[in-house]
């Protein structure tokens, strides 16, 4: 192990000295820390199950963080003027992705209940902040595009979770297997998970301004209790069966508006420890699960996954937004950039032991391959189709989604990666 310790170290330092430059190409670092992990597990350096081990701790802690943080430079005034695309994308284009998905899914799973379908469905129907990076981060689309991206990536995985559980235990029950009753538990986690978060965030918040006030505190130790307090959001949602997730995200928005600035933590942890985090849970998802998954691609799951990526969600999105002042334009481009990434892996993970390994195991192949499939494909688009919409909306002159945003504290980090 020491071995693929030190290698690992030296191949994200040789990374990180050309990461700028990469950061100008069609390469982002999700595809070559899957890549790089893909090919250690394949030279028998790293041992599959010395990966798997790692992966969820590492991948559950990236997500939190980086949800946390995300939502923490996400202004409320600015997004109370402009809060309709996001609250479409998640009240209505969620839904329509599941119930699209579940159709989608039946002709090339023949034999499945109905319960499986709608659960593949919803767990390839949240999208990945992490993987979005190289979109909500280029300052060549205009902020209000950006701040729509990045709410629904940041909500839609914690939406999405207490359905998935519900259908995991539905599909249990079809099975003949003893299914947990999870529909109470889907109802406490979408309520309970925000009211630990706004909780959380506002005591945290508050508690970091009456410190700075008396100088009790400084930069150094803000970035400590910042991560601790995205820790404890999660967890403490855990205890109470609300979504930690959710309760992570709903904290770093109420830190965040409360502190207003005054935490430089949250802008700088994200363009570095947090892109370490990241990489770590793409290099370990590379090594532990998609060789195996790769092996268990046939034509009908890839066409599944590609209709997915190419049909269920851009038509979903595009009818969530009819009558709202997007332009085409926009609606296409919000509905391709849904890339699949941790959220994805970590919910087929979570629900594969709780079913019959005759669709669990099925469910967690197609979730990777739909994980590094989109990786890629969304990698490679990103900078070209950022910057071709951002010059798209440049040349339409005053525009809705070209609207300056009066009330922004601070622009989206900028680095591309």
């Amino acid at each position: 192990m020491t071995s693929v310790l030190l290698i690992a170290a030296v191949f994200t330092m040789g990374y990180t000295m050309i990461a700028k430059r990469l950061t100008t190409t069609v390469i982002t670092a999700p595809m070559v820390f899957l890549s790089f992990g893909f090919l250690l597990s394949q030279s028998g350096v790293m041992l599959h199950g010395d990966a798997e081990e790692t992966l969820h701790l590492v991948a559950e802690i990236a997500l939190v963080i980086l949800l946390f943080l995300d939502a923490s430079q996400i202004d409320l005034e600015a997004l109370k003027e402009r809060h309709v695309w996001p609250q479409r994308m998640l009240l209505i284009g969620l839904p329509l992705t599941i119930a699209l998905g579940t159709i989608a899914a039946a002709p090339f799973l023949p034999g499945w209940p109905l319960v499986a379908l709608v659960l593949m469905a919803a767990i390839l129907a949240p999208t990945d902040a992490a993987l979005g990076q190289a979109v909500v981060t280029n300052p060549d689309v205009p902020e209000r595009p950006r701040r729509a991206l990045t709410v629904e990536s940041g909500l839609n995985d914690g939406i999405a979770l207490p359905a998935i559980l519900l259908f995991a235990s539905l599909t249990a029950e079809a099975m003949d297997q003893n299914g947990v009753d999870w529909a109470l538990f889907g109802a406490k986690q979408l309520i309970l998970g925000p009211l630990v978060g706004i909780a959380t965030g506002y005591l945290g918040g508050r508690v970091l301004i009456w410190a700075k006030s008396r100088d009790f505190t400084s930069d150094t130790y803000e970035g400590v209790g910042a991560i601790a307090l995205a820790g404890a959001a999660y967890l403490a949602a855990t205890l109470v069966d609300g979504n930690g997730f959710i309760s992570a995200f709903v904290a770093g928005l109420c830190f965040g508006n409360v502190v207003k600035g005054r935490c430089k933590f949250i802008y700088e942890f994200t363009e570095s420890e947090g892109q370490l985090l990241t990489w770590a849970a793409f290099f370990l998802l590379g090594a532990a699960l998609v060789p195996e998954a790769i092996q268990h691609l046939t034509w009908s799951t890839l066409a599944l996954i590609l209709i997915s990526l190419f049909v269920v969600r851009p038509l979903a999105i595009w009818l969530s937004l009819i009558g709202t002042d997007a332009s085409t334009t926009t609606r296409l481009f919000f509905g391709w950039f849904g890339p699949r990434g941790l959220a994805t892996a970590l919910f087929a993970l979570l629900i594969v032991q709780q079913i019959d390994m005759e669709i669990g195991e099925p469910i967690l192949y197609i979730a990777i391959n739909a994980v590094w499939i989109s990786a890629f494909l969304h990698g490679l688009s990103a900078l070209p189709a950022a910057r071709w919409y951002g010059a798209h909306v440049e040349s339409k002159g005053k525009c809705p989604e070209a609207e300056p945003i009066t009330h922004s504290a601070k622009p989206l980090i900028t680095d591309n990666t």
